[in-house]
């Protein structure tokens, strides 16, 4: 399958499990933001990985992604029914810090940018 056919495949089942997770009934996808952030599958379709973020949890994302992989199968099920494909590959679920990476960052910047508000350098005058 050639790669322009192998994105599109990917982005269409990243939209069926996003579909198929907001529908999902486990207590521990509750509270906090859950988002898929990318899809990656195998050329053989043998293997899907999936990106989620999950901010805003006081328990950390252990537990949804523990959810999420007890439900893969249930995931799989679904994604093959909904696409019409024969065979539909075995979904595993990655935590991805990539969200909150970036807020750490931003937050190093504005401390950055806190400290180093009293300028030495003087101020540009017009003669």
């Amino acid at each position: 399958m050639s790669q322009k056919n192998m994105g599109r495949l990917a982005q269409d089942m990243k939209r069926e499990v996003i579909a198929i997770i907001g529908r999902l009934k486990d207590p521990r996808l509750e509270g906090g933001l859950l988002t898929v952030t990318r899809l990656d599958v195998t050329p053989d379709l043998d293997v899907a990985k999936v990106y989620v973020s999950v901010m805003g949890r006081t328990d950390g994302p252990k537990p949804a992604i523990e959810a999420l992989n007890r439900a893969a199968g249930h995931v799989r099920t679904e994604v093959s029914k909904k696409m019409h494909i024969r065979k539909a590959p075995r979904f595993i679920f990655v935590e991805d810090d990539g969200a909150a990476y970036a807020a750490h960052i931003n937050e190093l910047l504005r401390e950055l940018n806190v400290s180093g508000s009293d300028d030495t350098r003087e101020p540009e005058t017009e003669d």
